[in-house]
């Protein structure tokens, strides 16, 4: 059995299936050795699982677990990517994340944490990644979470 695979099996993870493009755009795009996973949102069964601001209607706890869930949908496009060969995955090169949140929110980072956790977790030391984290005052379908991603794959 594949590394990865064994390694979400161990931690009770089945990958979720890959959401479809809410517009004119590509889940992913290979370049080289390189996979650009196109921004991810809080996806569960084809349906959007959260809706709302960080600060208002979800608490750090749950906006981590968002993260979460996009981290999972990430890694669902690096698969379709890797033509379900995770262990393709030479690195985690970089999460790109945005939380819709209130003004006064300033625990952006840790909320992209959700994800990060996430990559460390399913990769080792492979999904040690470069990040930036921002609060915005809105995300597209005011959803709490977007998350883009950079992967090194061979």
């Amino acid at each position: 059995m594949p590394i990865v695979n064994e390694r979400l099996a161990e931690l009770g993870i089945e990958l979720p299936g890959s959401p479809p493009p809410a517009a004119n755009y590509v889940p992913f795009v290979i370049s080289n050795q390189q996979v650009f996973v196109s921004g991810q949102v809080p996806f569960r069964d084809g349906a959007l699982a959260y809706r709302g601001k960080v600060g208002d209607k979800y608490s750090l706890e749950e906006a981590q677990e968002a993260a979460r869930l996009v981290g999972l949908n990430i890694i669902s496009v690096v698969n379709q990517a890797c033509g379900g060969d995770l262990d393709r995955v030479i690195r985690c090169v970089k999460l790109g994340g945005f939380v819709n949140c209130t003004p006064d929110f300033v625990d952006q980072p840790k909320v992209i944490n959700g994800a990060s956790d996430l990559m460390v977790e399913v990769f080792g030391d492979c999904g040690r990644h470069a990040r930036f984290a921002v609060g915005t005052n809105v995300l597209p379908f005011d959803v709490p979470v977007e998350i883009d991603a950079i992967f090194e794959i061979d």
